[in-house]
Parts: structure tokens; sequence; C-alpha cells
């Protein structure tokens, strides 16, 4: 891992690719069970965080006026901050 931490969870969207057994086998092999992509709970928790990348994203590039072909670069920024921000789940951590 990037930060030398394990992850606890991986939480995903309901793509076909999410539900396969080679991934389920994956993911426990590196320590990240994954949760169920097809629980509603689970997906909401998903697409609320691809909403705030997206969102944080494009104001970063609206806000300092920088080209939509770096659209990619910025939503890995994005990702970056988020990642190393806190969060009130992350008190305990």
């Amino acid at each position: 891992m990037e930060t030398g931490k394990n992850l606890k969870v991986l939480r995903t969207k309901c793509g076909s690719e999410f539900n396969s057994e080679e991934f389920a086998r994956y993911c426990t092999g590196h320590g990240a069970p994954s949760l169920n992509p097809l629980l509603s709970a689970t997906n909401g928790i998903v697409e609320r965080w691809n909403q705030t990348v997206v969102d944080m994203a494009r104001s970063m590039l609206k806000a300092k006026g920088i080209p939509t072909a770096f659209w990619g670069k910025t939503v890995s920024t994005a990702v970056y901050i988020l990642n190393r921000s806190h969060t009130k789940s992350l008190e305990d951590v």
C-alpha cells in the first residue's frame, strides 16, 4: 500500500467486474475483504464518494481555469487529497 497501512474494507459499485469470484479471492488474498456491492447501503457510500471526487475535481479545474484535458490528473489529485484528509471515521486509526 502507498501509505503503509492495510485496507480494512473495500467498497465497490455494482459493476459485474466486482461481483466475480476471482475479484473476491484477490481482495481476500490482499487482506481487503470487499463488501457486497449489491447492498444498497454499501452502494450509496460508494456513489457519495464518487460524487465527492467528481465535485472536487470539477471545482479545481474551474477555480484555476485548467483545461479539461487534465481531468484524469485532477481526479487523481482529488483522490490523493481525500485519502489523506481527516474524517470522523478515521479517528480511531
